[in-house]
């Protein structure tokens, strides 16, 4: 067997060191990243393992993803016996029938729609099987969806022709065909290129390199420039956003972290070294009579900070909002009137994490919440007002919530439980932040949980997987916008694509009336004399 080996005492700067010197061997840049990231990550997970918090679900989590909190995920049951599923066995030999996939005809909203008459019959002709009966139209027509492969970016070469005189040589050369635009790319190309980087997180680098393959070449920079122009032309729609959501009724927020290249310093210091050197995207989520609207600031600031900026925007003759977050003190904003909610789901989470240690008092906390979120289901379903719905959850969620108040309770008077257990820690992060975590019990539209800014988040989170980073504040602020418009479009059923080219081509009108240019309300504009707005 061989001996152990000797273990080497190593701090974070040590280890910098260490690789600064091997980045004088012959390594390729590449390998220094890749050394640079293992290394950093043996300090993170070493950091994580000495905090008494970090169990080891917890870290298993963090290192290959979260797998569903669904109760029947968490905590399966085994069927009775003699019990049988209900669900139906297909026949032996049966095939699936023939159809169009997961989506039918009805949701390709956007395809091009092509009528086709039958050839030789029309209704009230007389029927060429039986010859005795007459045919007539149908409701619901036959359906072929037929779809097809295109670039992101297409363009079109015109090529004008060029005649030159002998004699004195001028050169006289075809006009364009009408309609022809006079600039190289449209209001649509742009659109395009934002929805692609901000709306689904393909880089631009990728996106050249899919274009050069098909013949249609669109440097990155090239598509920085139309996006950085297009930023500026529809910055009023962003701030109507901004002023709109400020004024809202239930205000969500979150944040996740965020490189900016230009905000890293060189090198840590003593004199910066109590500054605050992380960079954040806060997402916050508004609701004002029945609109959503979904803001994202990137830099410095966190979740809270960005909030409180916000509100300045905020009339004053409007009441106190309800704002909705988890229990990190970063998310709430310093010295502000209004109401706070906790997120329901944060506290569920606790006990999804350590339900595999304690099975049978978690699945009696995960039951109770899922009742209530079944209540909640009930009222959305049925269209309650709030007020309807804060005495519907007071009759149906309160004794629950009562119930399960006295259950937490009492594990710890009783002695069931140990505090410093994970049990322990998830009952104490409940019972500490129970009144507001049931606040949709005293308050009209109080929410449950912070779930829609944390879908919110993901648009983020994907541009952060994908293009890792941003190069500068300039170029995190026109993501935040594009982000901004795209999601809130999404939130109100409209087509950002759409959207985002109306606005270029009304940009005058747009910013003296950007109220009437938000997602939810732009179909309704009359336009401007001498413009058209494009009913597709």
């Amino acid at each position: 067997m061989k001996p152990p080996l000797e273990p080497l005492e190593l701090n974070l700067k040590e280890l910098q060191a260490r690789l600064e010197r091997a980045r004088q061997a012959p390594l390729t840049p590449e390998d220094y990243l890749q050394l640079k990231a293992a290394l950093e990550t043996l300090a993170y997970l070493t950091h994580l393992l000495e905090d008494r918090h970090t169990t080891i679900e917890r870290l298993r989590q963090m290192l290959f993803g979260a797998r569903s909190e669904k109760t029947r995920q968490v905590l399966p049951t085994q069927p009775r016996a003699g019990q049988q599923s209900n669900r139906p066995e297909p026949a032996a030999g049966q095939k699936k029938p023939p159809g169009h996939g997961r989506h039918g005809a009805r949701a390709y909203s956007g395809a091009t729609q092509i009528k086709v008459d039958h050839p030789s019959l029309k209704s009230g002709d007389s029927c060429p099987e039986c010859l005795k009966g007459k045919v007539y139209g149908q409701k619901i027509p036959a359906f072929l969806v037929r779809v097809r492969g295109q670039a992101p970016i297409q363009a079109t070469v015109y090529e004008l022709e060029k005649l030159r005189c002998n004699l004195c040589g001028e050169v006289f050369t075809a006009e364009a065909p009408q309609g022809v635009e006079p600039e190289k790319y449209d209001a649509t190309a742009a659109s395009m290129i934002a929805l692609l980087k901000y709306g689904s997180g393909l880089p631009f680098h990728r996106l050249e390199r899919l274009q050069q393959n098909l013949g249609i070449p669109l440097p990155a920079s090239t598509q920085w420039d139309l996006v950085q122009a297009m930023a500026s032309l529809i910055e009023p729609a962003h701030q109507e956003l901004i002023r709109q959501a400020a004024q809202g009724e239930v205000l969500y927020n979150d944040d996740t972290s965020m490189k900016i290249l230009e905000l890293i310093p060189p090198e840590p210091s003593e004199e910066n070294a109590s500054d605050r050197s992380g960079t954040f995207t806060s997402g916050i989520v508004s609701t004002r009579q029945g609109q959503r609207i979904a803001l994202f600031f990137t830099g410095r600031q966190h979740a809270g900070e960005n909030l409180a900026d916000l509100l300045a925007h905020r009339a004053k003759a409007s009441g106190p909002p309800i704002q909705m977050c988890d229990a990190l003190a970063r998310n709430l904003p310093p010295e502000l009137d209004w109401v706070v909610a906790h997120c329901l789901v944060h506290a569920r989470r606790r006990f999804v994490e350590v339900a595999p240690n304690f099975p049978q008092p978690c699945r009696f906390v995960l039951e109770v919440l899922g009742q209530v979120y079944r209540h909640e289901a009930t009222a959305r379903e049925q269209g309650m007002s709030v007020e309807e719905r804060l005495r519907f959850h007071q009759a149906q969620s309160g004794p629950l919530m009562d119930s399960l108040k006295h259950w937490l309770t009492e594990q710890f008077e009783t002695r069931q439980v140990e505090p410093n257990s994970g049990l322990g820690a998830a009952i104490t992060y409940m019972t500490r932040h129970w009144d507001r975590l049931t606040l949709f019990l005293r308050q009209p539209g109080a929410p449950l949980d912070n779930n829609i800014c944390e879908q919110a988040l993901k648009k983020a989170i994907l541009h952060r997987k994908n293009a890792l980073f941003y190069k500068t504040q300039n170029g995190a602020q026109v993501g935040d916008l594009f982000m901004s418009l795209i999601y809130t479009c999404q939130l109100s059923g409209t087509d950002p694509f759409d959207y985002l080219t109306q606005l270029q081509k009304h940009a005058e009108d747009l910013a003296q009336r950007p109220q009437v240019w938000m997602p939810w309300n732009y179909r309704q504009t009359p336009a401007p004399a001498g413009t058209h707005v494009d009913s597709r």
